[in-house]
């Protein structure tokens, strides 16, 4: 194995942080799943107990990309601040959105 990774910049510590990671996401979906196991409800909704606070950051993570990050820089850069208005146009959007679908959601007890 030490001869197939001879030309990358992998090394044990990585693979070492890669694998702690997996062992941990891994450990989270069995107690999670542990937790809630009595219904799909339970599992997706977290029982519906769960404050705005972790949802709305699974939302803003879920959102947020290589193409935010990486994709609009570089269209900013190529050309100039009006590339902004791409997302300021995306806040009305989403506002018009939650505005049709938030009623929906309640009224179906999601």
């Amino acid at each position: 194995m030490a001869d197939s990774l001879a030309g990358t910049n992998v090394h044990l510590g990585d693979i070492v942080v890669i694998a702690a990671y997996f062992a941990f996401v891994l450990f989270v979906g069995l107690w999670s799943s542990k937790q809630n196991r009595g219904s799909a409800g339970g599992y997706f909704l977290a029982g519906r107990n769960m404050n705005w606070i972790p949802v709305g950051a699974s939302l803003f993570a879920s959102n947020i990309g290589s193409l935010h990050f990486v994709g609009l820089a570089g269209s900013g850069a190529a050309a100039g601040i009006a590339v902004a208005n791409y997302e300021l146009n995306a806040i009305m959007v989403l506002m018009l959105l939650g505005y049709i679908f938030l009623p929906v959601y309640i009224a179906s007890g999601v």
